[in-house]
């Protein structure tokens, strides 16, 4: 991890934004407070990174200050706990209590959406959703106020989903990362909350989203796939070429601090005494915020059955359950209060006596030494969540259980039950006779197997600390902006026209390879009634001439059918690769296919059928049926109404014909696409060449090669074939086939180095209108396309300098926004032979 400028050689500053700053504030006078640092997950979480980084906290400081002398002085005492505040004011309470936990809290816990109180018209969703923005609005002026050039913003939880899009806005070039706290729902409960589109929109602007499980990140992608209809990918959400990173990085404890607090002989001394209380019992603990997600009703309903079934442990087991309170002015916890209290009391009835109660329940917090001290003397913790981000209770449980070795049950909602799932015993807490069952389980388990799963446990809560997690963020943010700078150090120039025409007048034995769709089709607009695409009108002659010219070899590789392609072409000398390659045709008509014999292609007609029904639904929009591909395009529907049927045709697609199918679903700028899996333009490239080799008998290598076309994402590895072949001629065919480790690149590079002879400047990769591409250069419309297969057509018979530089600029006067193009005339300086973009 690099964390220092190396500019200024001073350790990079990390701002650590949350809703709540790691700080308790007692104001003592009109200018004077009284601060104390609140130890938890997030600050543990953070004390190795603040080792490497200059670390600040950024967020509301916990109490409400509205005279200036007051604010003025909390900023400053704060400032020496390196702590910077966000003062909410008027804005807190519709805010926080109504949009944060009113509405955002349940939907992620899988809640749902709480019903609006019509009779309160100064509270309802749209209010508190105002409320919302403007206090986000707030963090990024305080942000604004005391960024400097080069910090990394990390954003945490629900709170501040639209402070990334915000930060962006003001400065698109700042580090950001957002981590989630809480649970993150399915996608069919997500898609219930108002403004749905723009929260998503919003966090996925940061660079880097963190989350604590599989599973929350999975639901997460799903969602972005199913209500804004991008693409998801092994790596995170992909719209329109920019890349989220979407990982997952399990919170932990720090462990060392339970430790060494179970060695205090205060600690020591309150064990003690707990051993003696509760003398000749087996002792369950329960800690948990009292909460509705916290499943303490399900926890007393699971000891009472297990009470009514197991008689010989009635009078030797006591449940111990400390329940924090928390927003009691609420009136649902008020409800679940009073329910949990009814519950201890019948069950205390039902099986308690004089002496000894089955239930001791506290409405209280504890300090950390009296937890400790419950931790340690536990025989079983019993937690019951419904649903939860993480759980660290049951983390800090095990790190106390060194002596003991006490047994874990675990609810399989809570997060960690994918982290601790191989030590403890799962159960589902809606499953009362299950959570009878395990702890009784629990309770009669023989000391081999509570070392062994205590082992397993405590191994994992050591290694996966808190230190561990916040270390693992900041890193893979890292690298995560060091992969998009170098992309942006990569960001191709505009295309050297002359020296296109040049080369290929010099050279003996051509490929041009093109894309079709956006590349040679005629332009449409939302005004044309014919919808079947067509060969632009301006390239008849000039692709006769290019296919006539017997040192040109002109391929078409699509993604449309034999059919389309054949209509379209059939009159031209012409190689055609229709369907990414899997069908291919010579210049004489004749079609050659490719599709693999174990390719199942169940799917299709199901597919076909979605398409059909969206394109009857959905006006001027129209779908290409192939073999092995499918492809629904509204490019000339309403966009807006075109975007989404889009996002309702995925869900129709992912829950019907290929749910359970091997396919690859590519979502394009107005088009929904489904081919067989790992078919690309890239691997169908090396087949072409083949059959071009074969049926021509060539003998003399092909020594220039132009390949452009307005290709998707997954398709520009067509881009990146040649690459590696495009270097020094003086490095050996033997030197190549060694540098490759996999039989797929010896083949390739065998191939290549019998085909082709290709000096270094003799390869141009052109993408049509694609801010970020593997291409080598860049053109902003097919019409510069179409413009230099013109020059390429008479290049044989017009000199070299036919094309002054001014002449050759005006041709990419409408690229003019292309900053790169401006330095077209260094790279003319540039000795022949080495014409690679120039980083800018």
């Amino acid at each position: 991890m690099v964390s220092y400028d190396e500019s200024c050689s001073k350790r990079q500053r990390l701002l650590v934004v949350a809703n709540r700053l790691p700080v308790s504030a007692k104001r003592t006078g009109e200018n004077s407070w009284s601060l104390e640092m609140s130890p938890g997950g997030l600050v543990s979480g953070l004390l190795g990174v603040a080792a490497e980084f200059e670390t600040k906290w950024v967020g509301w400081p916990g109490v409400d200050v509205y005279d200036v002398v007051g604010k003025n002085a909390l900023s400053k005492s704060l400032a020496d706990m390196k702590c910077i505040p966000v003062f909410l004011e008027e804005v807190f309470d519709q805010y926080y209590n109504g949009y944060c936990n009113g509405i955002l809290w349940p939907i992620l816990h899988h809640m749902g959406l709480p019903q609006e109180d019509h009779n309160d018209t100064n509270k309802t969703y749209q209010t508190q959703y105002d409320a919302y923005k403007k206090a986000n609005r707030k963090f990024l002026d305080v942000i604004i106020e005391n960024y400097e050039e080069g910090d990394i913003v990390w954003i945490h939880d629900y709170h501040l989903l639209f402070l990334p899009q915000y930060l962006k806005e003001y400065n698109n070039k700042i580090k950001i990362g957002w981590f989630l706290h809480s649970p993150f729902p399915s996608s069919e409960v997500f898609k219930t909350l108002p403004s749905r589109s723009e929260l998503l929109r919003s966090v996925l602007t940061a660079d880097l989203l963190g989350f604590h499980t599989y599973d929350f990140a999975s639901h997460f992608v799903r969602t972005c796939t199913r209500i804004l209809g991008v693409e998801g990918t092994h790596e995170g959400i992909v719209d329109h070429g920019k890349v989220t990173r979407v990982a997952v990085f399990p919170i932990g404890i720090d462990p060392n601090r339970f430790l060494k607090a179970c060695e205090l002989p205060e600690v020591r001394q309150q064990m003690t005494e707990l051993k003696e209380r509760f003398a000749g019992k087996k002792v369950i603990l329960g800690v948990d915020r009292l909460d509705m997600i916290k499943g303490i009703p399900q926890k007393f309903l699971g000891f009472e059955k297990f009470l009514e079934e197991n008689m010989d442990w009635r009078d030797k087991v006591v449940l111990v359950q400390i329940a924090v309170p928390t927003r009691n002015n609420v009136p649902e916890y008020q409800k679940l209060k009073s329910q949990v209290h009814g519950l201890a009391g019948r069950i205390n009835g039902r099986f308690g006596s004089v002496s000894s109660l089955p239930i001791h329940h506290l409405d209280c917090s504890v300090d950390l030494n009296f937890l400790c001290a419950l931790y340690a003397i536990a025989d079983v913790m019993l937690v019951t969540s419904l649903r939860d981000g993480m759980n660290l209770v049951s983390y800090e449980f095990i790190a106390c259980q060194e002596a003991k070795k006490g047994v874990l049950v675990l609810s399989e909602f809570a997060g960690a039950a994918q982290s601790l799932g191989a030590g403890a015993i799962l159960v589902n807490p809606w499953d009362v006779t299950e959570v009878s069952s395990a702890i009784k389980e629990a309770l009669n388990m023989p000391a081999e197997e509570r070392d062994e799963r205590h082992r397993l446990n405590f191994q994992y809560v050591k290694t996966h600390s808190a230190k561990k997690w916040g270390d693992d963020f900041i890193s893979e943010l890292h690298d995560t902006l060091t992969e998009s700078d170098m992309k942006i150090k990569k960001i191709p120039v505009g295309l050297p026209q002359q020296d296109v025409i040049q080369r290929y007048s010099k050279s003996n034995n051509r490929l041009l390879i093109l894309g079709f769709f956006g590349t040679l089709t005629e332009p449409m607009n939302n005004q044309n009634e014919e919808l079947d695409l067509k060969l632009n009108p301006e390239l008849k002659g000039t692709l006769k001439a290019l296919c006539n010219d017997p040192k040109t070899t002109v391929v078409v590789l699509s993604r449309s059918g034999k059919n389309i392609l054949d209509k379209i072409f059939g009159e031209y000398n012409i190689w055609l690769a229709a369907e990414n390659g899997m069908f291919l045709r010579d210049t004489t008509g004749e079609w050659v296919t490719n599709i693999h014999e174990n390719m199942n292609l169940d799917w299709v007609e199901g597919t076909k059928n979605v398409f059909k029904y969206f394109t009857d639904r959905t006006p001027r929009s129209f779908f290409e049926a192939s073999e092995t591909s499918l492809v629904w395009n509204y490019e000339n529907a309403d966009v807006e109404f075109g975007r989404a049927q889009a996002r309702d045709l995925l869900q129709y697609l992912w829950a019907g014909p290929i749910s359970n199918a091997s396919v690859d679903v590519v979502r394009g700028n107005h088009s929904v696409e489904v081919h067989a899996v790992g078919e690309t333009k890239g691997v169908a490239v090396g087949r072409i060449l083949e059959e071009i080799v074969r049926k021509k008998s060539m003998t003399t290598p092909v020594d220039y090669v132009f390949c452009s076309g307005y290709f998707l994402e997954k398709d520009e590895d067509i881009y990146t074939f040649f690459k590696p072949e495009v270097v020094p001629s003086k490095l050996s065919h033997e030197t190549r086939s060694k540098s490759s480790a996999s039989n797929h690149s010896i083949k390739k590079k065998n191939l290549l180095s019998n085909v082709l002879d290709l000096k270094k400047g003799n390869y141009f990769s052109v993408a049509i209108g694609q801010a970020h591409t593997k291409a080598r250069y860049v053109v902003d419309s097919s019409h510069d396309v179409v413009d230099l297969l013109h020059k390429l057509a008479v290049a044989d018979t017009t000199t070299s300098d036919s094309f002054s530089d001014s002449e050759d600029y005006q041709t990419r006067n409408a690229n003019a926004d292309w900053k790169p193009w401006i330095n077209y005339v260094k790279i003319r300086e540039l000795a022949v032979g080495d014409t690679e973009p120039v980083d800018i």
